[in-house]
């Protein structure tokens, strides 16, 4: 008989984004299994780190070929954790283009950190660089985007030499477990790449275990997550989310800059960190953007008859529904206009948004300073470029911004002066074009850290070090005249 000082297994009930009903549930993992995981991982990473990049790459290109393999099961997973967005039905291939991504860059990257010379203050001192990964690397992930997310900061630690302990969201988990299957057929890196599931709690629990964090997710968690970091005097890497400015000129294409908007602000149901959520047009051309952009945005089809039919799918996290219906309601009371959608539509469970424009919004409206993360499009005039760019400053985020303008000297002119990490140019939603070239920070509530895009990511996970050889004679206390002092 079973001990009844033994705790039971606490389980949730994961709701289906596409049906509102729970059809899944998940264990919560204690903090002694979250402790116990993290010292096996702790055990294995000596000898991960001591392959060397080489030898890592060699592990994980045969992960990478396990992936492949069961590429479409992940992106069936993925989609059905989000309730059917097309980029979901990508992510095995998209993981696949991460971990290959690696594999050229990290012996590059490691390649850049090392530095052997002279003192240029000692001449007589040679000096050696050595960089050390970082033993444990604690993961917690956002219910958007659950696998891309996750690996963005798991994938790169791998290759740097940690081991990975990730927390997947409580909201999101079906695509985890897939990917662990395909983890599970390499021993090497199922060693020192783990996962736990659960709520918050579970996180806080690897939060104590880990050397550094990487956590993506709301401010208000991501101050909780910097504050527990500090008390323990680890690092940590936070990306926050944005509320991210479309500047439009008088002289933009109105058809390619309505295009560009409607993407860039409802691609994912709006469930994106870097999705536009405020826009901003010259005066002369307001009226004629906005009829554009209506127009387009009433052919957009939800996707709850056919997943992989539409353009919008559900809510995957079903109290996000309510805080877009607050910011549109705020918005509606404070005087705003909705032209294009506007209600939260509750179809076979699934919670739905159509895209919705709305106008004669001001910055006293939450939905032009708070983040929306749904498919709403605010459009407001401005005067001037001044103006303009006072608007897209005035926030509290600045993590991507958006230029269209007649060419595209104007748009960078404009883009040099927005406070945010990614300004694209001439178009919205160019994140990606980053990947394996060039990092960038975030401003404001945004993040904070090193940028976790581009080579220079994998350098969040190691510490350098030097060695400082003495090749000359030691110095004497007897005659340290060197130091000016008289008698």
């Amino acid at each position: 008989m079973a001990s009844a000082a033994i705790a039971q297994e606490v389980m949730l009930e994961i709701r289906n984004p596409r049906t509102g009903q729970p059809d899944r549930t998940l264990a919560v993992s204690s903090r002694a299994e979250v402790a116990e995981k993290a010292a096996q991982l702790r055990s294995a990473q000596p000898a991960w780190e001591a392959l060397g990049v080489g030898g890592r790459c060699a592990v994980m290109a045969r992960w990478l070929g396990a992936v492949k393999t069961r590429a479409q099961d992940i992106g069936e997973a993925d989609a059905v954790d989000t309730g059917g967005c097309h980029t979901s039905y990508l992510q095995g291939f998209i993981t696949c283009g991460n971990i290959g991504g690696w594999l050229e860059d990290a012996p590059k990257a490691f390649e850049a950190l090392k530095w052997q010379g002279m003192s240029t203050s000692m001449p007589t001192v040679a000096i050696e660089s050595q960089v050390v990964a970082y033993p444990l690397v604690g993961v917690i992930s956002p219910w958007n985007a659950p696998l891309m997310l996750a690996l963005l900061d798991a994938v790169p630690a791998l290759f740097a030499g940690s081991a990975v302990l990730l927390k997947p969201s409580e909201v999101t988990p079906r695509v985890i477990d897939t990917l662990f299957e395909t983890v599970r057929e390499v021993p090497e890196l199922a060693a020192v790449f783990d996962y736990v599931t659960g709520p918050g709690e579970v996180g806080q629990a690897v939060i104590a275990e880990a050397d550094t964090i990487c956590f993506t997710g709301s401010v208000p968690t991501g101050r909780k997550v910097a504050v527990a970091c500090a008390e323990r005097l680890i690092p940590c890497n936070l990306e926050l989310g944005g509320k991210d400015p479309c500047v439009v000129t008088e002289t933009a294409d109105l058809e390619r800059a309505a295009t560009a908007v409607l993407r860039g602000a409802v691609y994912a149901t709006g469930q994106v960190c870097y999705s536009v959520e405020r826009v901003y047009v010259h005066e002369s051309v307001h009226d004629a953007f906005v009829e554009k952009l209506v127009e387009k945005a009433k052919a957009v089809r939800l996707n709850a008859d056919n997943p992989r039919a539409g353009h919008i799918g559900p809510f995957t996290f079903a109290p996000q529904a309510e805080i877009v219906r607050r910011h549109i309601e705020d918005a509606r009371a404070k005087g705003a206009k909705v032209l294009t959608g506007g209600e939260i539509e509750d179809i076979g469970g699934g919670l739905y948004l159509r895209p919705t424009v709305l106008t004669g919004v001001t910055h006293d409206m939450l939905i032009m300073q708070d983040e929306t993360f749904g498919p709403c499009i605010p459009v407001m005039a401005y005067k001037d470029t001044e103006e303009a760019i006072r608007l897209a400053n005035d926030t509290q985020f600045g993590l991507t911004a958006s230029v269209i303008a007649g060419d595209v000297e104007e748009a960078k002119a404009i883009g040099r002066r927005i406070n945010a990490g990614g300004i694209f140019l001439q178009d919205t939603f160019l994140t990606f074009a980053k990947l394996g070239t060039f990092g960038s920070d975030s401003f404001g509530w945004s993040g904070y850290g090193a940028p976790r895009i581009g080579p220079e990511s994998l350098r969040r996970f190691l510490r350098r070090k030097s060695l400082l050889t003495q090749t000359g004679p030691v110095a004497d206390i007897q005659n340290d005249h060197h130091l000016g002092a008289t008698a």
